[in-house]
């Protein structure tokens, strides 16, 4: 089985949309990419941890057997959306091992700059 249950994504913050922002393809943004290779779907519950206040979540969601999800945290709204301009970080709970990937698209200068790592897996 590839991957770990447990993921953190100590590092997060989703720019400005920027010029392009009425265009989601080109809009700033924070994505965590999941991969679940297994034969099982995969239950996410997702914590997003801030400096100043106290964490917002459960967000839950599922990634079918062996599909990948890319998960735009902008997009996220279910208990509370995820505030822009403001410095995070997540924890991610799978019933099944996956494997998460950390990407962010900053278009605040009208360029593109893309950062991606992947994220710290362990097992519960």
């Amino acid at each position: 089985m590839l991957g770990k249950t447990r993921w953190i994504i100590a590092e997060g913050y989703i720019p400005q949309g920027g010029p392009h922002a009425d265009d989601p393809t080109l809009r700033s943004h924070e994505t965590a990419c999941v991969l679940n290779a297994g034969h099982q779907p995969a239950a996410l519950s997702i914590m997003v941890y801030f400096a100043d206040r106290e964490p917002a979540g459960p967000y839950q969601l599922e990634v079918p057997a062996r599909r990948t999800l890319h998960l735009r945290f902008d997009e996220l709204d279910d208990p509370e959306p995820v505030p822009r301009e403001t410095d995070f970080s997540t924890v991610i709970e799978s019933s099944q091992p996956v494997v998460v990937q950390h990407t962010r698209l900053d278009a605040r200068l009208g360029s593109l700059a893309l950062l991606s790592t992947l994220a710290y897996g362990e097992d519960r």
